[in-house]
């Protein structure tokens, strides 16, 4: 977990200025490619998902270690030619893996998160789940360990793998010739990322496109169908948290209310939009039938709750990179409490960004636990040791965070938040 922290504090500074870059890059090609809402959605998702992962929220069935040892066939040192294979054999796991996600209404719940952005920029690939806390698909790295391929390869490769599918969620790159024919383009992407018929549960690969050829699933970005990008029932808010679970609360509801015994155990298991019969009649969704129908969610924000968004935002990343630069100093009770104080408040001020009368309690929640940390650790975290008087400004930003999102709430609910119109939603499945 060390490692993951260091090498996060390393990538994550290399994406946000890729991210910058791309901001002017499209400014100066005349396109628009961020709207600010949902990209600090986006850079808040990725901040729960990192915070997820220090607090070592995943539980592996079977171990990569575990396994390697009990099957493998061969026993391979750790040269050039294993850390290729161990490559290609983590894409193949990653392509079957997101194929599962995509194809089963349980496991969808754990990648929802990384398909609602309705935007598709180089942010909304940090949009990662924090429902995903049970690895699932050990099995499919069977394979690997047959051959032999070492685990501590593998725990150096994987997050290489992971952070090579940052670059292709841009619009700002067109089809790149003979890589398209080998591997994961911004345009392949583009197609994935979009709710069109044509388009949906295509190109799931994750760096190279050859498995979706081979198992039938690519699809070719289309001039004349130009993506349209979400989820075909959309979340409708910019809190990750909640986007993380919507879904599953989604399937707990037609679980419950459903008269068939039958239809409650297996709505988990079915294909992904799978309802009972008698649910999906006298509970419909809304959804978009028709993508180029689709009206982006929109909170309406003033001037004051954008600008006050991206101030919070800016410093829960400052002080999730504090966590992480500052790790190997701390106990696994600080990590946690630093931890679950940051997760409320990235929903405290997501919820502020959706005028959701709720940030207030989240709000006055993250004051008290601010009071307690401050006490609990003589400052805040050690970080006074770094910034003198660190603790007290941090106890001053919140105060004043809760002061702004009463005003924000009280001014704000006197605008309406745009509704996307019933006519053009289809309801069904």
């Amino acid at each position: 977990m060390e490692l993951y922290a260091k090498a996060l504090s390393f990538a994550i500074p290399f994406f946000l200025l890729l991210i910058i870059i791309e901001e002017f890059a499209a400014r100066k090609m005349k396109k628009q490619v961020n709207r600010g809402m949902d990209t600090i959605s986006s850079l808040s998702s990725g901040m729960t998902n990192t915070l997820k992962n220090l607090m070592g929220l995943s539980i592996a069935i079977v171990s990569y270690a575990w396994l390697v040892d009990k099957v493998a066939l061969f026993d391979i040192k750790s040269t050039f030619l294993v850390y290729v294979l161990a490559f290609i054999g983590i894409d193949f796991v990653g392509y079957w893996s997101h194929r599962f996600d995509h194809k089963v209404n349980a496991f969808w719940n754990r990648h929802i998160v990384h398909h609602s952005s309705e935007e598709f920029n180089l942010s909304c690939a940090l949009r990662q789940s924090i429902s995903a806390i049970i690895g699932i698909y050990f099995f499919l790295y069977i394979p690997m360990a047959f051959l032999g391929i070492p685990a501590e390869v593998v725990a150096i490769i994987a997050p290489i793998h992971l952070f090579a599918q940052f670059w292709y969620h841009t619009r700002l790159i067109d089809k790149m010739g003979f890589l398209e024919h080998i591997i994961v383009t911004p345009s392949h992407h583009r197609v994935h990322h979009a709710i069109n018929d044509i388009y949906l549960d295509k190109n799931l690969g994750q760096i190279f496109i050859f498995w979706d050829k081979i198992f039938g699933t690519f699809q070719e970005e289309l001039e004349e169908e130009p993506p349209v990008y979400g989820v075909k029932k959309p979340v409708n808010t910019w809190n990750p948290l909640i986007i993380n679970y919507v879904h599953f609360w989604a399937l707990i509801q037609d679980a419950w209310r459903t008269k068939s015994w039958w239809d409650k155990l297996r709505i988990w298991f079915m294909p992904t939009g799978w309802r009972p019969s008698d649910v999906a009649e006298r509970y419909p969704w809304a959804y978009w039938k028709n993508a180029f129908d689709q009206v982006k969610y929109d909170s309406k924000p003033s001037r004051q709750l954008l600008v006050w968004s991206w101030v919070q935002m800016i410093v829960a990343f400052g002080m999730v990179f504090h966590v992480l630069i500052s790790f190997v100093n701390f106990q696994y009770l600080e990590v946690m409490l630093y931890a679950v104080f940051m997760m409320v408040s990235i929903f405290a001020y997501t919820s502020l960004m959706d005028k959701s009368k709720i940030a207030i309690p989240a709000e006055a929640l993250r004051l008290t636990m601010g009071f307690g940390l401050f006490y609990w650790t003589g400052g805040w975290f050690g970080l006074d040791v770094l910034v003198p008087g660190a603790g007290y400004a941090v106890l001053a930003f919140l105060l004043l965070s809760s002061l702004m999102t009463f005003w924000l709430i009280q001014k704000e609910s006197r605008q309406s938040v745009k509704e996307v119109p019933a006519q053009s939603f289809a309801a069904g499945t």
